[in-house]
């Protein structure tokens, strides 16, 4: 298995329950789950992993988008899209583990490549300029910078910025990350920072950040 041949520690479980038990046993840094394996139980999996502060990446042969981002609302991390190659799910394991490590320290100040997030200061620098946004494009900036290379869902962003009954409003959306890309990203056309994932939401992208 690639994941081993990679030096991590694993353990498999064949069912729901197995899994749970080797969730509260081994406590794990982080968890694969394969819907293909466990669909049936699978998806109630993912609350008691993030209720445990444990990252988990889905691995999922389903194509629409819908079913992503019901996994990721539910609490899944990351997700990867069967047939995938070695690398990406290493790859995508890197960055979770990664977000982890960083929430475990609990940073205020985030630096991704040349952004520089101040989430007390409410300040935003690139490259050691000073940049000017609205308040909703730095909130909007600042939640996408928390969790590098994490697909934020369009309810998850809207519910942050706005609240639950602006959850079904995606081109107010669309107007902020327009607004964002125009005064950060040197090319706005590239998504070279914040990536979008269509249908299901947006990505930032830090100098390692997979792409899908």
């Amino acid at each position: 298995m690639s994941v081993e041949r990679s030096g991590y520690a694993t353990q498999e479980a064949a069912t729901a329950a197995t899994a749970l038990g080797a969730l509260d046993r081994s406590k794990p840094r982080l968890g694969l789950l394969d819907l293909g394996l466990l669909y049936r139980g699978g998806f109630e999996l993912i609350g008691p992993f993030r209720d445990k502060g444990v990252p988990i990446i889905v691995l999922t042969a389903l194509q629409g988008a819908s079913e992503k981002v019901a996994t990721l609302d539910l609490g899944a991390d990351d997700y990867v899209t069967k047939p995938f190659n070695s690398d990406e799910l290493l790859a995508r394991i890197r960055s979770c583990l990664g977000r982890a490590d960083r929430s475990a320290g609990i940073t205020r100040q985030i630096k991704v490549g040349p952004i520089e997030v101040d989430l007390d200061a409410h300040s935003v620098r690139k490259s050691g300029a000073e940049a000017k946004l609205t308040p909703k494009e730095f909130s909007l900036l600042a939640e996408l910078a928390a969790h590098p290379g994490k697909v934020l869902t369009h309810t998850h962003l809207l519910r942050e910025l706005r609240g639950h009954a602006y959850t079904d409003k995606v081109e107010y959306l669309r107007v902020t990350v327009r607004s964002l890309r125009k005064k950060r990203e040197d090319d706005p056309s590239s998504q070279s920072l914040i990536q979008n994932e269509p249908g299901i939401g947006y990505r930032f992208l830090s100098p390692n950040s997979p792409r899908i």
